[in-house]
């Protein structure tokens, strides 16, 4: 196999992928990763298993360490990636781990059989990455299509005559309204939240309105007034943890408190990829940086000319966190492309893909 480059810019690659408006950040890191594999001479410069995973440990960190940049340039969804980066990381990471131990196994049974000459047989090395590469790309496929097999699985909830609650902008959440409209022929009314700090609930409403599905937006601010006239509460997930509740766009938590309190159901829709090894405790455990908000800063920021300019809209989005932790108790089902789960189950399939 050809190199294309002396030092393949996995980070580069990365942000690449992630101009495909539809490409998810964990599979856009699998993506970016497996290709850092295919072409990266320093890959083929690890004759040992131990070096090869030193190597792929030090790509992964880049692509965490841009995300965690200071750069003016930084993404407002900076607290948002983190989350998703981490679950793509720990994906690529868990296959590797996954395949090398099937390869050390092939190995030492070659071992026992005394071959003469071990490169020869499918059990060597270079073998190895071959076939680490082949089942990449059944991997990436699959995955390709497990937003639609979840929502086809999430419309399955929507009833005739509904009238849904949906949190700002949301792929796969955009997939089972389609897929409930689309393929299902029901009629159903979509309520959805503004999205605060970057507003994409409008974005949703347009494209909603588009395909003909009856919706409004409402102000984020206005869920608890809204929630007596609605049937059921649907959220995306950036991240689904250990314990089955899951890190989603800023506002998921207290909507999923008023549903509870008034006794609707909230269902979470997210592909399997998103599961991670996380546990967090409160608010302030997930994976993400610790915005302003609870720092009750003192220093003083630059003079402004009017009232008015203090708090801009950019200062508030940099400033508060664009994701929230909802503890499982809130969440009644996961809609996910592996089937229906209670929050309680998530654990046991997390260990199936580790074990």
């Amino acid at each position: 196999m050809a190199n294309t480059s002396n030092q393949y810019d996995v980070v580069t690659a990365y942000q690449t992928s992630l101009n495909d408006s539809e490409l998810s950040t964990p599979v856009a890191i699998f993506k970016a990763l497996t290709d850092f594999v295919r072409h990266s001479t320093d890959i083929y410069a690890a004759p040992t298993m131990s070096e090869f995973m030193q190597t792929l440990e030090k790509a992964a960190q880049s692509i965490r360490q841009e995300s965690q940049g200071t750069s003016k340039e930084k993404p407002k969804n900076q607290h948002k990636a983190t989350i998703a980066i981490l679950a793509g990381v720990d994906l690529f990471m868990r296959f590797v781990t996954r395949n090398s131990h099937d390869f050390s196994v092939k190995f030492t049974k070659l071992k026992k059989k005394k071959k003469k000459k071990l490169s020869e047989e499918a059990g060597s090395f270079e073998d190895f990455k071959e076939n680490l590469l082949s089942r990449a790309s059944l991997i990436l496929e699959k995955a390709s299509c497990a937003r639609e097999k979840a929502a086809a699985i999430g419309a399955q909830f929507i009833n005739d005559n509904a009238v849904v609650l949906v949190q700002g902008y949301s792929r796969v959440i955009m997939s089972v309204l389609y897929h409930a409209a689309d393929i299902q022929h029901k009629r159903f009314k979509v309520y959805v939240t503004e999205g605060r700090p970057n507003s994409d609930g409008i974005q949703a409403v347009a494209a909603l309105r588009k395909a003909g599905i009856p919706c409004r937006a409402v102000l984020d601010s206005a869920v608890g007034y809204i929630m007596d006239k609605v049937d059921m509460v649907f959220v995306g997930a950036e991240g689904v943890v250990e314990n089955g509740g899951i890190v989603n766009k800023i506002g998921t938590f207290q909507i999923s408190l008023v549903a509870k309190a008034l006794g609707k159901p909230v269902y979470a829709v997210a592909e399997s990829y998103k599961f991670v090894r996380v546990y967090p405790l409160n608010q302030y455990d997930i994976p993400s940086e610790t915005p302003e908000i609870v720092t009750f800063t003192s220093r003083r920021r630059k003079s402004f000319s009017t009232i008015a300019d203090a708090e801009t809209v950019e200062d508030l989005a940099l400033s508060n966190p664009s994701v929230d932790y909802t503890p499982p108790q809130y969440i009644t089902l996961l809609l996910t492309d592996l089937g229906v789960l209670t929050p309680s189950g998530v654990s046991d399939e997390l260990i199936k893909l580790y074990v």
